[in-house]
């Protein structure tokens, strides 16, 4: 497989279970628990993410699912990266990049003025992705998840 099989798709009602499955496999690897907000956002795609004027993004090998990422619309105008996950046979073909080019298209097509996202500081391979795509570091911000003490943030 090469960076060139993928395609990068908006998200259809097909793509639930793989949503489902794709965040649910990085949440438990890591040794985060699945939280209230997990369970509504991978539970219900389509009222916790799309209604609310995000979108989803699906990464897809010859029509399967291997990796996927969010952007949920924030009261400021811009919007918050989440959910990216990259099955592990797919890893390596710069798909998060690819994912987060995605994002940032549609966020500037919607006149965002940022992009911000949580994580957790054992996410070094994430962190260090972000950084190279132009995000910064923010102070602690409020947040749903336990697990997240990281917040960056890239103005559009």
């Amino acid at each position: 497989m090469s960076a060139a099989d993928v395609t990068i798709e908006h998200y259809r009602p097909d793509h639930a279970g793989a949503w489902r499955s794709l965040n649910e496999e990085w949440l438990i690897a890591g040794g985060y628990a699945l939280e209230a907000k997990d369970q509504l956002v991978l539970g219900d795609p389509r009222g916790a993410i799309l209604d609310k004027g995000g979108f989803i993004f699906i990464a897809e090998r010859g029509g399967e699912p291997v990796g996927c990422c969010s952007l949920m619309a924030m009261a400021d105008g811009g919007y918050e990266v989440g959910k990216m996950a990259v099955a592990g046979a797919a890893r390596g073909l710069n798909l998060g990049w690819r994912l987060l080019e995605a994002c940032e298209g549609e966020a500037r097509a919607a006149g965002a003025p940022r992009l911000y996202l949580e994580t957790n500081e054992a996410q070094t391979h994430a962190i260090a992705l972000y950084r190279r795509f132009g995000f910064v570091d923010l102070p602690p911000q409020p947040t749903p998840y336990a697990r997240c003490d990281v917040w960056m943030e890239k103005r559009l």
